[in-house]
Formats: C-alpha cells, sequence, structure tokens
C-alpha cells in the first residue's frame, strides 16, 4: 500500500452500481469504520492508484465527502479526516443525542413487533462481536441497529444529517470500541429493545441518549487530549 493511503477494505458492489459509486461507499466505509487516521493527509491520485481507477471518480467521491463533513480538502490538493478537539467533541456527541432522540420518537409510531425482533437479531449478532472484540462488525451492526429503528419512519429525512455525525465520530467510535466491555456494564440496546416493544417513548429517548454517551461519548475530554497528542 502507498504511503500515507488509508486502509480500505472491499465492500460488496451490485451489478448495477457505478464505479464512482462504489468509489464512495468504499471511501465512506473506511471512514465510518474509523479506519483513516485523523489529519493523515491523502492524495487523489495515490487513491487513484490504490483503487485501479482514473482520478475523476475518486475527486467526485472525495467531494461528496467533503460536503457531509467527512473530509476536508485542502489548498495543496491533499485531503484529510478533520482533527478533534474536545470542544468539537462535545458539539458532535451533543447533536447525536439530539438527533436521534427526535428520529426515534418519530419513527416510534411506526414500530411494529416484526421489527423489533429484527432489531433483536442485530442485538445479538452485536453481543457476539463484544465478545470477539471484532471492532469492524461491531461498529456496522451497531449503525445499523440504530438506523433499522429510525428508518422506521416512511417520512423520515434525517438519517443522511445522523449519517454526517457518524462519519465525523468515526475514528473515536473505533477507540471506545477498544474498551467496550467495559463501557457496556448495562447493556442500553436491551434497554431500546424493551422500550419499543412497551411503546414507552421516555424510556426510549432515555435509553438512546444512554448509549450514546455510555459508548463513542464516554471518550472525556483528558482522553481525547492523550489521543490527539
Amino acid at each position: 500500500m502507498l504511503k500515507n493511503t488509508p486502509n480500505l477494505p472491499e465492500i460488496l458492489r451490485p451489478s448495477d452500481m457505478t464505479a464512482q459509486e462504489y468509489i464512495y461507499q468504499r471511501l465512506r466505509n473506511s471512514i465510518m469504520l474509523g479506519l483513516i487516521a485523523p489529519g493523515n493527509p491523502i492524495t487523489i491520485r495515490g487513491l487513484a492508484e490504490v483503487l485501479n481507477t482514473s482520478p475523476t471518480p475518486v475527486r467526485e467521491a472525495l467531494r461528496r465527502l467533503s460536503t457531509e463533513h467527512a473530509l476536508k480538502l485542502l489548498p495543496n490538493r491533499r485531503i484529510v479526516v478533520p482533527q478533534m478537539t474536545p470542544d468539537r467533541f462535545k458539539e458532535l456527541i451533543l447533536l447525536r443525542v439530539t438527533l436521534e432522540e427526535h428520529a426515534a420518537r418519530a419513527a416510534l409510531p411506526f414500530i411494529t413487533e416484526r421489527l423489533v425482533d429484527q432489531v433483536t437479531v442485530l442485538d445479538l449478532k452485536l453481543d457476539q462481536a463484544v465478545e470477539d472484540e471484532n471492532r469492524d462488525q461491531l461498529i456496522k451492526i451497531n449503525q445499523q441497529f440504530h438506523r433499522s429503528i429510525y428508518t422506521a419512519n416512511p417520512d423520515q429525512v434525517i438519517m443522511p444529517m445522523i449519517e454526517s455525525i457518524w462519519l465525523q465520530l468515526g475514528p473515536f467510535t473505533r477507540i471506545a470500541a477498544r474498551n467496550v466491555k467495559e463501557l457496556y456494564v448495562v447493556d442500553h440496546h436491551k434497554e431500546v429493545i424493551a422500550a419499543l416493544r412497551q411503546r414507552d417513548e421516555t424510556a426510549l429517548l432515555n435509553s438512546i441518549a444512554a448509549d450514546i454517551k455510555g459508548g463513542v461519548g464516554h471518550l472525556h475530554a483528558d482522553a481525547l487530549e492523550r489521543i490527539l497528542g
């Protein structure tokens, strides 16, 4: 792998997916999994060589990711995942709680028992990922768990905003996942599932907030300073 080229795991590519969309989704997946370190510069040419493509689809994918605040384009044509500060981190956690509480509240009237069963299965898979200490699967399944709930609302328009926050927190979600067994003494996903079955809005919002704050939100300012230092 070329110097300063990030880890870009392969993803499934449907037969009708364009090269441009595939490159975008592959880069996005790497950022979401926290596989691109903040501040580590990458180049369009380097990415194009690794992905065996021309610079044009890479450039468009990077443009899209920059509009989602997942990447920052520098004047020297290099691209970085933006650096984090404690204040920015607090802001992102607050935004994530606010947006996801709204999404959960709006989705609640559309929750069915079948959907609750589906997220219960996802939670069991998440438990196994925790046991196996498989951070990639842990992050992916956790996002799938939350996404399944929020998209129960057929009129939702909030997922792109939520996923923008997930992208910006990607590297730190991965760091928090190192100690997931210690952080999840209380399994807040079980609380979410119980609240969904009971159609209890207050309990649902409380458990969503607790899940976020007890996960990546557990990285307080002093821990961030050590990481960023």
